[in-house]
C-alpha cells in the first residue's frame, strides 16, 4: 500500500492543496482528474521524488520501483529498438520481443525499427519514451496526458494495454472514454483536497456535486439559525431575566463558527459566434489529393460536400495527413490534384493548437484579443479574457512569458473574437481538462454554423460528429453516420468489420463496380490479419531455429560441465520458449480472426 498523508504544496500565493491524505491499495488503476493548475502534474512529480512537498509524508513499501512518463527527449542508442530496449528492467534485458510488441501498439511499423529516433517527430519521438516506460514494468505506473500525442488507433491499444496492467497505475487524461475504460478509481484535486473514489469519472463528480449541494443547504440552514440567534440576542442583551438565556446563545454561537460560501471555479464556459449563411452548401471539393512525395500521396480522389450545419470530424493514425487536409480546406496549402469550390460569401474560422507563430511576444493575451476584434472594444476583449480564463491581472501577461496551454487559449480567443460560417479546429481539446473539453464539446455543437475537427478522442467524436473524413489502411474515405456506426460497420484494424454485400439486381455493370468494390473491401479486411500470420509464422520459424542451436549449445557445455554456460543458456531456453510460447497464442488468435472474417463474407442465406 502507498500512504500519503498531510501533504501540502503552495506557490506563492497559490495553494494547491492543504493537508491532504489518501491511500492507493495493489493493483488499483488510478484516474486523477481536476483542473488545469490544479495540481496533478506537481503532485505526480512528487511521488516521482522530482519535487518535494512543502510539508507531508508520502510512503511507498520496501524496494518498490516508480515509472514515470518523461517528456524529456534524449536518445542515445541508433535505433528507436535499442532505444526501447533501455526500458526493460533489469534480468530482462533480453526481452525485445515486449519492446517490439509495445512498439507495434503505439503506431510504429516493424520497417522502423532499425531507424534513428531523430528521424521521427517531437509526438512519435515522445511514443518512444511512452514504450520505455510501459516496458520497465514498474510497480507502479504514472502516466501524464499519455494520450496527447497519440491517434486514436494506439489510444484503443492502450486501453487494452492498460487493463490488463498487473500492479498499480496512476493516469492523468482530458480524455474522460480514455480514462473510464482504464480507471478502477478516481482521485480528484477539488477545493485543495484530494479524494478518491471507486468507479468512474461520471461518479466522482456526481458525488463532489452532491457533497457541495448539502454543504450550501447546510451553510444557509445554519446562516438564518445563526441570524435568528442573534436577533434573540440583541433584543433581550439588556433584560436581566433573560441573562442567562443571552449567555446562553452566545455561547452556542461560539461553538456554531461560521460556514465560508462556496467560492466560484473558474472553468472555460464560450459560445462560438455564428452568421447567417444563405445557402445549403458552403464547400464541394473533388477529386481532392495531395503530396508532399511524389511517390507516396497523403490523400487522393476524395470528394466532400460541407452544408451548413454537417459537424464532421476527421480520425485515423497520425502522420496520414488529417491536418494537411486541414490546411488544404482552409486554402493555406494548395491541392495536388483536384479543386475546391466555395461559396463566395463563406467566411472561415481555423484553429491549430501548434500554431503560435500568429502571437507577438511583446503583446499582452488582452491586446491579442482585442487585435482580432472588428471592433477594438477592450470591453468585449476583457470578456472573451475572461472566457479563457485570464482574468484581472492574468489577461495583462505578456505573450513571451504563456505555457503553451495558455498560449493555445490565446489562439482560441482570437477565434471567438471572430464570427464565422465554418469551424475549422485542429484537436482543439488537446491541452484543455476534462471539463473545458466538454464545454469545447457542447460549444461545436451548439454552434449555428457548420464545423470539421481533427480529433483522437473518442468522448468528443461521440458526442459531437455527423459524419466522418476517415484516413485508414492507405485509404481516405468520407463515411455518412456517427462513430459508433463506423466502430459497427468498418471497424480498425482487428477490429474490422465486413460491411454487408448488396444482394439487389440492377444495371451489369453497376452489380460489376458493385462486386469490384466489394471485393476491394474484403481484401482491406483480410489483408492486415494475412500479413499479421505470415509474419507470426516467420517470426515463429526464426525463434524455433535458435531454440535448437541454444539446445545444442547447452548439450555440449553439459558434456564438459560449464556451469556458467549452462546457466546463461538456461534462461536463454527459457526466454525463447516463453516468445515462442506468446506467438502462437497471437498466431491462433489472428486465425480465428481470419476464419471467422471470412464467414461473414459470406453472402446470407435466404
Amino acid at each position: 500500500m502507498i500512504t500519503v498523508t498531510d501533504l501540502s504544496k503552495s506557490y506563492t500565493e497559490q495553494v494547491l492543496f492543504e493537508n491532504a491524505s489518501f491511500f492507493i491499495n495493489a493493483k488499483e488503476r488510478i484516474g486523477l482528474v481536476g483542473r488545469n493548475g490544479h495540481g496533478k502534474s506537481t503532485l505526480f512529480k512528487m511521488m516521482a521524488g522530482l519535487e518535494e512537498p512543502d510539508s507531508g509524508i508520502i510512503k511507498f513499501p520496501k524496494d518498490y520501483r516508480i515509472g514515470y512518463l518523461s517528456q524529456h527527449l534524449h536518445f542515445t542508442e541508433p535505433t528507436i529498438l535499442a532505444e526501447g530496449c533501455k526500458g526493460l528492467p533489469k534480468g530482462a534485458e533480453f526481452d525485445q520481443w515486449k519492446v517490439e510488441k509495445v512498439l507495434m501498439g503505439l503506431g510504429f511499423d516493424r520497417s522502423d525499427f532499425e531507424r534513428n529516433p531523430s528521424e521521427f517527430s517531437g509526438g512519435f519521438q515522445l511514443r518512444i519514451n511512452l514504450a520505455k516506460a510501459l516496458v520497465n514494468e514498474p510497480d507502479l505506473m504514472m502516466l501524464d496526458e499519455p494520450t496527447n500525442f497519440l491517434d486514436i488507433i494506439s489510444i484503443r491499444w492502450m486501453i487494452k494495454f492498460l487493463r490488463a496492467w498487473p500492479s498499480e497505475l496512476m493516469l492523468i487524461s482530458h480524455d474522460r472514454s480514455f480514462m473510464d475504460q482504464v480507471v478502477t478509481h478516481v482521485m480528484g484535486i477539488h477545493r485543495q483536497n484530494i479524494k478518491k473514489i471507486p468507479g468512474k469519472t461520471g461518479e466522482y463528480y456526481e458525488q463532489v456535486a452532491l457533497e457541495e449541494t448539502f454543504y450550501e443547504q447546510e451553510r444557509v440552514r445554519n446562516e438564518q439559525k445563526r441570524e435568528q440567534t442573534m436577533q434573540f440576542v440583541d433584543r433581550f442583551r439588556a433584560q436581566a431575566t433573560k441573562a442567562s438565556q443571552v449567555q446562553s446563545r452566545i455561547k452556542a454561537l461560539d461553538k456554531m463558527g461560521t460556514q465560508e460560501k462556496l467560492s466560484r471555479i473558474a472553468t472555460l464556459n464560450f459560445s462560438f459566434h455564428s452568421l447567417p449563411f444563405p445557402a445549403k452548401t458552403m464547400l464541394h471539393a473533388h477529386s481532392l489529393s495531395f503530396r508532399y512525395d511524389a511517390k507516396q500521396p497523403l490523400f487522393q480522389d476524395l470528394n466532400l460536400t460541407i452544408e451548413k450545419t454537417d459537424r464532421i470530424c476527421i480520425i485515423g493514425k497520425n502522420g496520414k495527413g488529417k491536418t494537411t487536409l486541414l490546411k488544404v480546406l482552409m486554402g493555406i496549402l494548395a491541392p495536388t490534384s483536384g479543386n475546391i469550390k466555395t461559396h463566395p460569401l463563406l467566411i472561415k474560422g481555423y484553429f491549430e493548437q501548434a500554431n503560435t507563430a500568429d502571437l507577438h511576444d511583446y503583446r499582452t493575451v488582452e491586446q491579442e484579443i482585442m487585435e482580432s476584434l472588428e471592433k477594438k472594444s477592450l470591453q468585449e476583449a476583457r470578456k472573451i479574457c475572461g472566457l479563457m480564463m485570464f482574468t484581472k491581472n492574468s489577461a495583462l501577461k505578456k505573450i513571451e512569458v504563456l505555457s503553451g496551454g495558455e498560449k493555445s487559449r490565446v489562439i482560441l480567443g482570437k477565434l471567438l473574437a471572430k464570427p464565422a460560417h465554418l469551424l475549422l479546429l485542429d484537436e482543439p481539446t488537446h491541452h484543455l481538462d476534462m471539463p473545458s473539453s466538454e464545454a469545447m464539446a457542447d460549444a461545436i455543437s451548439e454552434f449555428e454554423g457548420a464545423a470539421i475537427v481533427v480529433t483522437h478522442d473518442e468522448d468528443f467524436l461521440r458526442r459531437v460528429a455527423t459524419k466522418l473524413i476517415i484516413f485508414h489502411e492507405d485509404r481516405t474515405f468520407v463515411y455518412e453516420g456517427k462513430y459508433d456506426d463506423f466502430l459497427a460497420e468498418i471497424g480498425w484494424g482487428d477490429e474490422a468489420v465486413k460491411p454487408k454485400i448488396s444482394t439487389s439486381r440492377g444495371n451489369p455493370k453497376d452489380e460489376r463496380r458493385a462486386r469490384a468494390q466489394d471485393l476491394a473491401k474484403q481484401q482491406d479486411i483480410l489483408k492486415p490479419i494475412q500479413n499479421k500470420i505470415k509474419e507470426l509464422e516467420q517470426q515463429i520459424e526464426t525463434l524455433e531455429k535458435q531454440f535448437a542451436a541454444d539446445t545444442e549449445r547447452i548439450a555440449k557445455a553439459s558434456a564438459v560441465q560449464d556451469t556458467i554456460e549452462i546457466i546463461k543458456l538456461s534462461k536463454t531456453l527459457h526466454d525463447l520458449r516463453a516468445k515462442i510460447d506468446f506467438c502462437y497464442v497471437d498466431l491462433e488468435e489472428a486465425t480465428q480472426a481470419l476464419e471467422l472474417a471470412k464467414l461473414d463474407m459470406l453472402p446470407s442465406q435466404a
